[in-house]
């Protein structure tokens, strides 16, 4: 029998993600099959409170500074002991975030910018400032940010969420309509504006439309806004993700992505989306968090579950690799997940990082390479870390073999891997309106590299579970052992 891709999808069977029919846990795609996700290594001390937006701006001199907030506060993070210092408005406190929103922060030169519904925009300079201010010029109150071209774009304004409203041209006090370029437009219909991805042209999210705004220079109407769908909008204000030209979103119809100049396109459909909709927590969408992994093809999107527990945390994170077109879930717990780079380090503040040099997640040597990007999060102990840790428990099963009109009879199966330790089972039916059942584990044969059973079925999926902490690179699917059954 040829190769059981771990990753090949029927769509007759189920949905991709994790129904009784599939199940791939804690694996990223490959183009050899699936590698390993690790798990969670702090990096700094914890936040006072549970985090509620985080961010990373970069310097002039190319050196990294992180800011986070939490429901009443904002804090930039000490790049010496790692600690987190606060840079609230006059040392005070914020008025409280709605349970539904987060902060949203974005760079604009020097300048940082965190907003949020219940506050005037706050802005922090990187070359002068030790705390946030409000943003001068009078701009509305927003819930939502975003930069497209050389304008600052607010959106879910507190005065009217119909609303957009930008800045001056390279100007981010300039707010009066008419200065500068500055201006606002309603949106008369599509319903709330719930974002604006930014870019060389913006596109606005609204709750049952989608608009691009197209800068149109000399114009007295400054952007060219026109609709690309109506009766599909964002379902999830902070769902949006930005990668590189891509954009990936959330919307009422499943998961979506537009092309640069593009209209939005399912990439769930048939795959994710019916799970995913049943296995949401509709009631904390402000768990329901995306983000880009710079380093790869790959979006990642965490949300609380609806069997969760009730709290600030999410407990679940879906993944998906564009370049490849497949979905992934990975058991991963946080506050709020994001893209972040690692500030430098000093020799004095190695002793905060790791007792021991050899025992470090990252060599000194790539230090002086950690402005990149990478895939984080705050943990629902408010530390910040990287996914550097071990690897985690990963389990794999192929898509179901098996036909009508004959048994199989299932002699074991080989997997394709290089992990030395893993344990491999069948589930098995004799029919498809009844309930899979799960064989028993065995441990792979160590000199044959088989997983040994003896099962007669109609029906049989192979699955793969290799334990935490294991060291491996790829699985790329089994080759089984199977003969004809017999009658029934």
């Amino acid at each position: 029998m040829p190769l059981v891709a771990a990753g090949d999808y029927r769509p007759d069977v189920s949905d991709y993600m994790g129904t009784a029919s599939r199940n791939v846990l804690n694996v990223i795609p490959r183009g050899d099959g699936y590698g390993p996700f690790t798990g969670f290594s702090a990096y700094t001390s914890a936040l006072p409170g549970a985090c509620r937006g985080g961010f990373f701006a970069l310097k002039s001199d190319g050196s990294v500074v992180t800011f986070a907030g939490t429901s009443t506060k904002l804090y930039r993070l000490n790049s010496t002991n790692y600690t987190w210092v606060d840079v609230s408005k006059g040392g005070g406190t914020y008025s409280a975030l709605s349970s539904t929103a987060q902060w949203q922060f974005e760079q604009f030169g020097n300048l940082i910018f965190a907003t949020q519904a219940n506050t005037v925009l706050q802005v922090y300079d990187l070359s002068s400032s030790t705390e946030f201010a409000d943003c001068a010029g009078s701009p509305p109150q927003a819930a939502y940010i975003g930069v497209v071209g050389r304008f600052l774009v607010l959106s879910g304004l507190l005065s009217n969420p119909y609303r957009i409203q930008w800045s001056g041209l390279n100007a981010t006090t300039t707010w009066t309509s008419g200065v500068n370029s500055s201006d606002y437009q309603d949106l008369p219909d599509g319903g709330v504006c719930r974002g604006v991805a930014g870019g060389e042209y913006g596109v606005v999210f609204q709750d049952n439309a989608i608009r691009r705004m197209s800068y149109v220079a000399g114009s007295p109407y400054i952007f060219q806004i026109e609709r690309i769908t109506k009766d599909k909008g964002l379902y999830a204000p902070y769902s949006i993700i930005r990668a590189g030209e891509k954009i990936f979103f959330y919307a009422g119809q499943g998961f979506q992505k537009i092309e640069p100049g593009g209209v939005p396109e399912p990439i769930g459909r048939e795959k994710v989306d019916r799970t995913f909709g049943l296995d949401l927590d509709k009631g904390n969408l402000q768990l329901f968090i995306g983000a880009a992994d710079p380093r790869s093809t790959r979006v990642y999107w965490a949300y609380k579950s609806a069997a969760g527990a009730i709290g600030t945390a999410y407990d679940k994170v879906l993944g998906y690799d564009f370049l490849l077109d497949r979905f992934f879930p990975v058991q991963a717990s946080g506050e709020f997940l994001l893209g972040m780079s690692q500030s430098g380090i000093t020799l004095e503040a190695l002793d905060s990082i790791s007792s021991s040099v050899d025992a470090m997640s990252l060599s000194l040597d790539a230090y002086a390479t950690a402005v990149q990007p990478e895939l984080a999060q705050f943990s629902t102990s408010h530390i910040l870390g990287f996914f550097r840790g071990d690897n985690l428990e990963a389990t794999v099963e192929s898509a179901e073999q098996g036909t009508d009109e004959n048994r199989l009879s299932i002699r074991g199966f080989r997997p394709v891997t290089d992990a030395g330790t893993l344990y491999g089972s069948l589930l098995y039916r004799d029919t498809l309106s009844g309930s899979s059942i799960a064989g028993t584990e065995v441990l792979i044969n160590s000199r044959t590299g088989r997983c040994d059973m003896m099962r007669d079925a109609r029906y049989a999926r192979y699955k793969v579970r290799i334990p935490a902490g294991t060291s491996w690179t790829f699985l790329a699917g089994v080759v089984p052992d199977v003969g004809a059954g017999g009658a029934l």
